[in-house]
């Protein structure tokens, strides 16, 4: 029996032709396997992806032949997106893992210096955690949770939800373009200090907070929803937001719930959450979307936030280890 020989190469255009089965076996498997909720890139989209530099990928070669890959971006300024690492069959999965990943920070060792790699272990990928620890990874817990439409107790609990009072200094209101910079400047008090600024530490500065607000404004991580993105207000002054958006034609997000410190603990994220949920609902209702469910991702430790979601109707749907390797 012929002993399989195993190396990893950037993909290149000469593997184009031969790289297609691999790629398509991913495609096919994205949601079952990985929980992709977006439809992956079709292949010629993936190529030219990779050809702009959008994306970058490492083809696994078995004995020549492509059987493998690991894709990544480095289009964030503060890190390095480790986005999928997928194999056919299932034979020596720990070897081609490791063949990858040694070719990966062999690739990005100069960038590594300044940024740090992030990696969510999405599905079957959870079982990398041991081999992926070897090199030195940390990991932090993630929750996803759901709120399903036409989810009769989801929808009691919502309408039922005691919430505390509103004091007449304060009131909530929708999105506008004047809020964007104090939005910025709540956003990196809230975060900086938080489990998010370990993987994507644009958290961390006031620029790379903008960076991503404004992605999330500009219809970059899904089609923004200004009129459903809940923004409480003290004497006109912004101190508190939950941002909505659709990252499918039926799937709500809310990537960022924010309060600034001097207004926690008094139940306001509460107020905020219960009417960014009620109006996407409410818009869904009437036809305005077609949004089946919102969803929102938390520390699994976070158990605040936790008990937040819950209190409006949110239910736990599954966890997964976000992957992460300092500077």
């Amino acid at each position: 029996m012929t002993e399989n020989i195993y190396k990893a190469e950037s993909l290149n255009p000469t593997m184009y032709k031969f790289f297609t089965g691999v790629y398509n076996d991913f495609k096919n498997k994205a949601k079952t396997d990985y929980q992709f909720e977006l439809e992956p890139l079709e292949y010629e989209d993936f190529i030219k992806a990779i050809d702009e530099k959008l994306l970058h990928c490492i083809s696994l070669l078995e004995n020549d032949i492509p059987t493998g890959f690991l894709a990544y971006t480095t289009s964030i300024s503060e890190g390095i997106e480790l986005n999928m690492i997928h194999f056919l069959g299932k034979e020596d999965k720990n070897i081609k893992f490791k063949v990858l990943m040694d070719k990966f920070l062999e690739l990005t060792e100069q960038e590594r210096k300044r940024k740090v790699i992030c990696y969510p272990l999405l599905g079957a990928q959870s079982a990398f955690v041991t081999e992926i620890s070897k090199f030195g990874f940390k990991f932090i817990g993630q929750a996803v949770l759901r709120f399903k439409t036409g989810d009769k107790q989801s929808e009691r609990i919502l309408e039922n939800v005691k919430l505390s009072t509103l004091p007449t200094a304060y009131k909530i209101t929708s999105w506008s373009e004047d809020y964007m910079q104090p939005a910025i400047e709540l956003i990196l008090e809230a975060f900086k200090d938080s489990a998010d600024a370990l993987f994507d530490q644009r958290f961390r500065t006031y620029n790379g907070v903008e960076d991503i607000l404004n992605k999330i404004v500009e219809n970059i991580y899904g089609e923004f929803l200004p009129n459903n993105t809940s923004v409480l207000l003290c004497e006109d002054k912004v101190c508190g937001i939950t941002f909505a958006n659709m990252t499918t034609p039926q799937i709500a997000n809310i990537p960022l719930v924010g309060m600034a410190k001097k207004h926690r603990g008094k139940g306001f994220s509460k107020h905020l959450l219960r009417r960014t949920v009620r109006t996407i609902l409410d818009s869904a209702a009437i036809g305005e979307n077609k949004c089946t469910e919102i969803n929102v991702t938390t520390e699994t430790n976070n158990y605040r936030a936790l008990k937040m979601y819950r209190h409006v109707g949110f239910k736990e749907d599954y966890c997964y280890p976000q992957a992460y390797m300092e500077s």
